[in-house]
């Protein structure tokens, strides 16, 4: 039986890439604060899924149209004054999904699960799914090379990056961009909603161990790939959804490194006081 013919194997192979793929956006994501929006995207692309689906294009089209859509819209609104964009953010986090579950009632006998969408089915990603994951991750990690030094001045000091003379708002189009083919490629894996949790906790749990911009973004792939394997091997011991799995094992190590970095701060503390 050739490789590939085996659900587990390719399940496997696509939670490398995922995670690659998260740990690498979720560093931007965590310097630049950009973890509510980037749950909001998670929501905004949703129907854009649901709908490439009902009309048999390739969800990944309709999920960067609909998302980039909103990341246009909301970096407009954090360039204008008086405009609170965290306000329509929050909106969109509700609407997003309504729009997505409305297009799912209207449609009766749709073939595809709503859940497949919501929280994945990594164990039915095939060899296309594999191969967009591949493209996107080296897609996204030339970008974010080419562009390391003005993220990076952006990220530590925004003010100082445009009175340098960084083009400041095209650089934000851009990780915004960047952050949306991140999610709508996770979702075979852990689906709309779930992937939030493995972008945002590895590269959290990194921030904690270090604060130099290449250590802790080798940390974060290397926590979200880990998730990624320990969440499948849970899912497929004890028959448990593998994309919530992948979630909940991201999430339990951001909580024990801020316990490891409480632990290792105590000292210090102790001896200030």
């Amino acid at each position: 039986m050739n490789w590939w013919d085996d659900a587990l194997h390719r399940a496997t192979a696509e939670v490398v890439l995922a995670g690659a793929l998260a740990g690498l956006v979720g560093v931007q994501v965590v310097l630049r604060r950009l973890s509510f929006f980037t749950m909001a995207l998670t929501h905004a692309t949703f129907p854009g899924v649901v709908a490439a689906s009902i009309i048999g294009v390739n969800i990944l089209l309709g999920g960067v149209v609909a998302g980039g859509i909103v990341a246009l819209g909301v970096a407009a609104l954090t360039r204008r004054r008086g405009q609170d964009a965290s306000a329509a953010t929050g909106v969109l986090l509700s609407a997003g999904f309504a729009l997505g579950a409305t297009l799912v009632a209207t449609q009766s006998g749709f073939s595809r699960d709503l859940s497949s969408f919501l929280v994945g089915s990594i164990l039915t990603v095939g060899p296309q799914d594999l191969v967009t994951t591949a493209v996107a991750l080296v897609v996204v990690a030339l970008v974010l090379l080419a562009g390391a030094r003005p993220l990076q001045l952006i990220a530590f000091d925004r003010a100082g990056a445009e009175a340098a003379g960084v083009p400041v708002a095209r650089w934000d189009i851009v990780l915004l961009l960047t952050l949306e083919v991140v999610v709508v490629t996770m979702v075979p894996a852990v689906g709309t909603i779930l992937a939030v949790s493995l972008i945002v906790a590895p590269a959290a749990a990194a921030r904690l161990w270090t604060d130099r911009l290449w250590p802790m973004t080798a940390l974060s792939v290397a926590l979200a790939v880990g998730s990624g394997l320990a969440g499948l091997w849970v899912s497929s011991r004890w028959n448990v959804a593998a994309g919530a799995s992948i979630s909940l094992v991201a999430t339990a190590l951001l909580a024990c490194s801020w316990l490891a970095a409480r632990i290792r701060l105590l000292p210090a503390r102790l001896a200030a006081a």
